[in-house]
Parts: structure tokens; C-alpha cells; sequence
């Protein structure tokens, strides 16, 4: 299983390195068939408060992935407006997992892959985002099939548990959760985390 995470320069370090956090924990416990991968157009990206990092995968090989993850950024509309990238971008949900954290609501949208299904992004997106003919809920996490969105940085944990959901079983997703969770806080950490996704899923 490969889940590749789509991380462009001036990525938000919290939407793809929680994300990256949360999902690399199964290898952790064992599954050697279960693989996490920073993906990007370019060898090194760096994120908008200037921490760089090397990408493991290009984004060719990203859309081989079995789920893949849109992570924000400053410069997602610059991402948008990149024809060379976005031609770059082929995704299949009737085959693949596909969710996007914050502005990358707007590339899942650019791609024509949202259709009329509500969708998720943070305040800061949300205007452009809407101008791109999304139709915006007031929510942390919404998924439409294979398809899921989430708005604001700490909701990275709500996607990270729908994919942990659905790719490797609801008890993993808990266990996830449970792991990262502050201490004294665990069980209803793991509640409200799942009360979030259990609709699609």
C-alpha cells in the first residue's frame, strides 16, 4: 500500500508533516508493505516558514500511489497556474483514495475532480477556493466517496484517520489516534477524531 503526499514549495509543514507523522506509524508496526512518501515536483521543496526537505517520489510516480494526499501551501495557486505541474497531475478515484488538506482543496477542484460534492478548506482559502465553484461547508472534514477534504491545520489528523480508515481498517485508525493523542486526553482524543469520519467510511 502506498500512500504518496503531494508537497509543492512553500508547503504548510503542519498539513504534510502530521500527515506524513500519522500515516508512516503502520510501517511502524510492522507493515513492510505500507509505504509513505513525500512527493514533489522537484527534488527539494521548501515550506513557508523556510524548512527544506528532500521528496521521495516525483509526482509521476505519485499518481501510481494507491491514495494520495494534497497538501496546502502559500503558493498553491501558483501551483494551479503551473501548466507543466498540473498536466503532471492524473488521478483515478474510482481507483485511487484521494484527500486535500486546506488549499489543496483548490487543486482538487482545478483538476476537476470535486464536481457539485461539498468540500473543505481553511478561512484563509476558502474565498478563492469558492470563486473556483467549490461549494464550501463549515466543517473540519467532509469525504464524498473516494474523495475527502479537510479546512484548518490540526484537521490533518481527521484525514490522516479517514485514510488510516479506510485503507487499513477502523481499528487502526483508533490505534493511530490513540498513539498521538495527549496524555490524560487518549479516549476522548480517539472520539472526537472518529466521530469525525465514522459517516464516511
Amino acid at each position: 500500500m502506498h500512500i504518496a503526499i503531494l508537497t509543492f514549495d512553500g508547503f504548510n509543514e503542519l498539513d504534510s508533516l502530521i500527515a506524513y507523522g500519522m500515516l508512516s506509524r503502520i510501517s511502524l508496526l510492522g507493515d513492510q508493505g505500507w509505504q509513505v512518501s513525500i512527493a514533489s515536483p522537484t527534488p527539494r521543496v521548501t515550506s513557508m516558514n523556510g524548512l527544506t526537505i528532500d521528496s521521495h517520489i516525483n509526482l509521476q510516480q505519485a499518481c501510481g500511489a494507491d491514495a494520495v494526499l494534497f497538501g496546502s501551501g502559500r503558493k498553491t495557486r501558483d501551483v494551479a497556474d503551473d501548466p507543466a505541474i498540473m498536466a503532471q497531475l492524473k488521478f483515478d478515484p474510482a481507483r485511487q483514495l484521494l484527500g486535500a488538506q486546506c488549499s489543496g482543496t483548490f487543486l482538487l477542484a482545478k483538476l476537476g475532480l470535486l464536481g457539485d460534492a461539498p468540500a473543505c478548506t481553511d478561512t484563509t482559502s476558502k474565498p478563492w477556493v469558492q470563486a473556483a465553484g467549490v461549494n464550501i461547508v463549515n466543517q473540519a472534514f467532509y469525504a464524498n466517496g473516494n474523495i475527502a477534504t479537510a479546512g484548518g491545520c490540526f484537521s490533518s489528523q481527521y484525514l490522516s484517520a479517514w485514510f488510516l480508515a479506510r485503507l487499513k481498517g477502523v481499528e487502526a485508525a483508533r490505534e493511530v489516534l490513540h498513539y498521538f493523542a495527549p496524555v490524560g486526553e487518549k479516549d476522548e482524543y480517539v472520539a472526537r477524531g472518529m466521530a469525525h469520519i465514522e459517516a464516511y467510511i
